[in-house]
């Protein structure tokens, strides 16, 4: 008996029929809004990651060397690879450059509430524009897939921030700030303790002081923002202050503004975020965790060799994501249905075979049976599969140019000549249709 790996999950079908109907919405909504399906390797060099995030990434890669002796790791996110497949067809590609993906990822973390090693998002990315307007249109996507899933405003809310907000204030305080170490540790505020999170601020170049201080700006309501540029007295922050209202507004036309709070503590950690970021949380606080985030990175083309090339991204995951569904209540029906099981009684295969194959290129879901069993057998797998519709393809019943039709909610069940049967229409035909 061989046990499952840690940080990984079996997903059996009621599950997996759910999780497929949240990926349809997620991608169905994608489509809707012109990105493109693409399709992504499980392997990339690990040096692709090192040089994006340091040696430290290692640790957290399932990596090896494979049989060439090429150092690989199984991709732990998607945005590098989307990146280095811009830079290979840069030149062909049109602007704006609209992407989406559905596949796993892996990290070698420590597994805990809705996050695993093995682990399933869908990816949205717009390359080639830095308009505000591109911004909103991936909040508003988020927002729309969410709200196709049955959430509402009640249920989820877009924390929504500015990482030149929070570079520009980190550089207006005397000292030798390390402005990433002190993202990082914004990025950890809402995870630690306010004692540890100053700490974490000192260790990155501020006073005790000047991380009061600073923590005390990141509570700045939006209508007073411009406090913040006063503060700083840069043209970055108020750059970065301008932007940020300029995708609000944008998202407010895109029909997205009422699920967005401004919310500065919000930092996304990656290093390579350079302008407006969100990140998606349960409203109620049920689900503690980030559900999913996103964000600006105009930078990370050009990093990888290409020309510049602004960009934003989302990327909704499963386990989080679910979770917050079934917070809701509005996680999708576990429980597979079958619309028709075609039930055959003594040497009846080649009619049972036939009724079977006209029902499925109609579209319904249709089985019959496969193992020979008796009738008794057969009708006791279509109670287990709940198949509504039972057709009885018998000896008998053929003698006579029949099939009878068993509804199997009421029990009812009735005769029809088998020339009629499927009948000739796009729906999918009821017991009723044979009274």
């Amino acid at each position: 008996m061989y046990d499952r790996i840690k940080g990984f999950r079996d997903f059996y079908p009621p599950e997996m029929g759910a999780r497929r109907e949240l990926f349809d919405e997620l991608e169905s909504t994608a489509r809707r809004y012109g990105f493109r399906e693409i399709g992504t390797p499980a392997l990339e060099r690990t040096q692709m990651y090192v040089d994006k995030s340091g040696e430290e990434i290692v640790d957290e890669l399932y990596a090896f060397d494979d049989q060439g002796g090429r150092g690989v790791a199984l991709t732990p996110e998607l945005t590098p690879t989307v990146a280095r497949m811009v830079v290979a067809k840069q030149q062909e590609l049109s602007k704006p450059i609209k992407w989406f993906s559905t596949r796993p990822f892996w990290r070698y973390e420590e597994p805990q509430q809705g996050r695993y090693r093995e682990f399933y998002q869908t990816n949205v990315d717009i390359f080639g524009s830095s308009d505000p307007a591109a911004d909103a249109e991936v909040l508003a996507y988020a927002a729309d897939a969410l709200t196709g899933l049955g959430l509402t405003v009640d249920d989820f809310e877009f924390r929504v921030s500015h990482r030149d907000i929070l570079g520009g204030l980190l550089d207006a305080f005397d000292g030798d700030v390390d402005v990433r170490a002190a993202v990082r540790a914004v990025d950890k505020s809402e995870k630690v303790d306010r004692e540890e999170y100053h700490g974490l601020l000192n260790d990155a170049g501020l006073s005790y002081a000047q991380a009061e201080e600073f923590d005390d700006l990141l509570d700045t309501d939006e209508d007073d923002l411009h406090e913040l540029v006063d503060f700083a007295g840069t043209d970055r922050v108020e750059s970065a202050v301008t932007n940020l209202r300029n995708v609000l507004d944008a998202a407010a036309d895109f029909g997205a503004r009422e699920y967005c709070d401004l919310s500065l503590r919000t930092a996304r950690g990656l290093d390579y975020y350079t302008g407006v970021v969100f990140e998606c949380f349960d409203s109620t606080g049920e689900v503690g965790r980030s559900v999913f985030g996103g964000g600006r990175y105009d930078d990370l083309i050009e990093s990888f060799g290409g020309q510049p090339t602004p960009a934003v991204g989302v990327a909704p995951g499963a386990a989080p994501l679910s979770l917050l569904c079934q917070r809701a209540g509005v996680w999708p029906d576990e429980s597979a249905t079958t619309d028709y099981y075609v039930l055959q009684v003594g040497d009846t295969r080649d009619v049972a075979a036939e009724i079977t194959r006209d029902l499925r290129a109609d579209g319904h879901v249709v089985e019959t049976d496969v193992s020979g069993r008796s009738f008794g057998a057969q009708l006791d797998y279509a109670d287990s599969i709940d198949a509504e519709t039972v057709v009885i393809v018998g000896e008998q019943d053929l003698a006579d140019g029949n099939v009878t039709v068993k509804d199997m909610a009421s029990g009812d069940q009735t005769t029809v000549p088998v020339e009629e049967f499927p009948p000739e229409d796009v729906r999918r035909p009821t017991y009723e249709d044979f009274e």
